[in-house]
């Protein structure tokens, strides 16, 4: 029972889903037919057929009704469900009242013709029709009830009457009163239902008010629009209405004609309809969101077919369909369209979807492309993934060539063709960098040691591609500069123009730029780095912390790790830290405690090649720096040997501050005092030794803590 209920609550939620777009498609249709009617032609129209100038007199009370509907039909469009669903049963309960006295009356009408005025069940014809008249009002008056949720059959009854007169042996004379005094009666009761609900509107109306100050108060202005958004349900409702002008378009051209039509004569019928489609702004929005949900239905396949129902597991928010949407919509608006001739829109609208169709195969790229790379580098053994990846590779690299030649051979070269063809020829280049990146991929993996410069390969092959896309972008804007300055100038051109430089030039510009100042940066950091011997692995004993794999060579950083060159070049594309304990890694001139010729696991001895300016100056890494003691020993009068003989005894027991040394108690570094040290003196260093003591010891816990962060970070890669 459980389950059932569950699936019944799931079928409700649906339908009322369907409710929710389908009863709300009708007001756009009245919005598109109120549009597209020209109230001033129209009567003149009228007038030339008549010559009655009498009609000019309802000439602006059409014009007040034609803004009346405009303002009902969006009324309607944005009533609550269950409102728009009790409207729509009360025009099915008039609807079903006009029926049943259209029944009344035909039975009337052909009691009259018979002129049989004996009882009904004498005659068989009249037995007939009186039953089926019968059947067909008690019908009637069962949904009326049903629809109306109420038990008082006899208030829809009233179109009975000419039926139990005619049972009751009226003359058939009498039923022509009677049956008009049935259609007063069931007028009279319809205006007693709206004079009952006459306020119910401005109620509504209120209601609404007030609930939507209380949310843009509260929420504000964008959070109201993101609701009406949801509940009005705007992509669907409008795919929907688009799709149901669409039908209906091509419904009409197959019903006048009764020939079949060449396949020629298909194709300018399918631009033709599409045109006629989308001639006013109504159903150009439906044409957009149209294109949309075909777009997102052609991605999610090629998601399918390249990743099966893993492709659904992690959904990219970023292939929705709406930028190809939102490109034809900007195209139209630019150009003019509605406002076309239907052959003209249908040529320019033939551009249109070309310019769609290659943005269209570019997001199918983006999507192909990190999964066939994936695949190259993975090691994946099934033949059949690389089967997918590679044939849709090869389609995005056959297909955008040959639309390009075909566009280049039947049109004439202009801006907008100009952007398809720069489009699909730059689509084919990057597939074929996708493939060539690809095989680089599979010869490694083939092979029995690793590629050395593949990193460089990669960035080369995907730095050639871009650098084209970019010099593509620029040649583009400035045809469209020199188009809009020599030909017509608009504000819209201008704009795209504008936006087409700043996103496609100006940011891929500083995009790469950037990119090769890492890379060089990257360069120069590791080429500044010692390279570790053959010795230092060997005691080492380790894999690389990055990549996993075996260390056959290794650069060493100023903080003592070994990582292949390779994959800390990769890692300071990131960020200039280390990437096991985050310490800065800094150049050769900025580097301490080691030299070019010197790995970091050999370590000088501390006064070896030093100058005293040198030892005085010197900060452990991430240590507060603080005056060196012996500045103060010396500051006081005493001689500096007995500093550096104390320095030296210390520092020859090891790196002064850790636990290893020997002089240290707990992790507290404590230093030998010299015997020539007076009572106060003695006091000052025991002052600043304390000082230095507690210093060491903050940033003992701040390394450990980021020790320990690291560590975590190591696990989770790891799992």
């Amino acid at each position: 029972m459980a389950g059932l209920r569950v699936i019944m609550n799931g079928v409700r939620e649906k339908l009322e889903a369907v409710l929710n777009v389908a009863l709300r498609v009708p007001s756009i249709m009245v919005l598109e037919m109120l549009y597209r009617w020209d109230v001033s032609s129209f009567f003149q129209q009228i007038q030339a057929r008549n010559n009655n100038n009498l009609l000019f007199q309802y000439k602006y009370l059409a014009l007040n009704l034609h803004y009346v509907g405009y303002i009902i039909s969006l009324v309607l469009l944005t009533l609550p469900r269950q409102h728009l669903v009790q409207l729509y049963l009360y025009v099915l309960t008039a609807l079903l009242l006009y029926a049943g006295h259209q029944i009344s009356r035909d039975f009337v009408r052909s009691e009259i013709e018979f002129g049989h005025d004996g009882p009904v069940y004498e005659e068989p014809l009249s037995l007939n029709r009186f039953t089926t008249a019968l059947i067909g009002q008690l019908v009637v008056c069962t949904l009326c009830s049903f629809v109306m949720k109420t038990k008082q059959i006899w208030l829809f009854s009233a179109h009975l009457l000419p039926l139990l007169a005619r049972f009751c042996m009226v003359p058939v004379e009498m039923l022509i009163i009677i049956n008009r005094f049935a259609m007063i009666f069931t007028g009279l009761e319809v205006l007693y239902f709206l004079a009952s609900n006459l306020l119910v509107p401005y109620k509504l109306a209120k209601s609404a008010y007030r609930e939507l100050v209380q949310v843009v108060e509260v929420y504000g202005l964008l959070a109201l629009g993101m609701s009406l958004w949801n509940q009005l349900v705007v992509p669907v409702l409008f795919m929907v209405f688009w799709l149901v002008l669409f039908a209906l378009q091509i419904y009409s051209y197959f019903s006048t004609r009764d020939h079949p039509t060449s396949r020629e004569r298909l194709l300018f019928l399918f631009l033709t309809s599409i045109a006629e489609c989308c001639s006013t702004p109504y159903s150009l929005l439906g044409l957009m969101f149209t294109i949309s949900f075909i777009t997102l239905g052609v991605l999610t396949l090629c998601k399918f077919y390249l990743q099966g129902y893993g492709a659904f597991m992690n959904d990219n928010l970023m292939h929705r369909g709406m930028t190809e949407g939102i490109t034809l919509l900007i195209l139209a608006v630019q150009t003019g369209l509605i406002e076309l001739q239907v052959v003209h829109r249908a040529f320019l609208l033939s551009i249109i979807l070309f310019i769609v169709v290659a943005s269209i195969l570019q997001s199918m790229l983006e999507i192909a492309d990190p999964i066939v790379l994936a695949l190259g580098a993975s090691r994946n053994k099934s033949l059949w993934k690389h089967f997918r990846a590679v044939s849709l590779c090869l389609f995005l690299l056959v297909f955008p060539a040959y639309m390009a030649y075909m566009i280049s051979q039947f049109f004439q070269m202009d801006f907008w063709l100009l952007i398809i063809i720069s489009s699909s020829v730059l689509t084919s280049l990057q597939v074929l960098g996708t493939l060539f990146i690809y095989i680089l991929f599979m010869v490694e993996e083939f092979s029995k040691e690793p590629m050395e410069n593949l990193d460089d390969v990669i960035y080369y092959v995907n730095g050639t591609y871009r650098l084209l896309e970019f010099l593509v972008a620029l040649c583009v804007v400035a045809y469209g500069i020199a188009e809009t300055i020599l030909g017509e100038w608009t504000w819209m051109g201008s704009s795209i123009i504008f936006v087409h430089s700043y996103f496609n030039v100006w940011l891929r510009a500083q995009l790469g730029w950037k990119s090769f100042l890492l890379r060089r940066d990257a360069a120069n950091k590791i080429n500044s780095l010692p390279t570790a011997t053959k010795e230092q692995l060997e005691e080492h004993n380790d894999i690389c912390s990055i990549c996993y794999q075996d260390m056959h060579s290794a650069v060493i950083t100023p903080c003592s790790h070994f990582f292949h060159s390779a994959c800390l070049r990769k890692w300071l594309y990131v960020q200039e830290t280390c990437p096991l304990c985050h310490q800065q890694l800094k150049s050769q001139g900025q580097q301490v405690g080691a030299t070019p010729q010197q790995g970091a696991g050999e370590q000088l001895p501390p006064n070896e090649g030093r100058t005293e300016q040198e030892l005085d100056g010197q900060e452990s890494p991430g240590q507060v720096s603080d005056p060196p003691l012996g500045s103060e020993v010396g500051a006081v009068g005493h001689n500096s040997e007995s500093q550096k003989g104390l320095n030296t005894d210390c520092l020859s027991h090891g790196d002064p501050g850790t636990d290893d040394h020997p002089c240290s108690e707990n992790g507290r570094a404590e230093f030998p005092y010299p015997a020539e040290l007076s009572e106060d003196e003695d006091q000052q260093l025991s002052a600043k030794q304390q000082n230095f003591n507690e210093q060491y010891m903050e940033v003992l816990d701040s390394h450990e803590a980021t020790l320990s962060l690291t560590c975590h970070d190591t696990a989770v890669m790891l799992e």
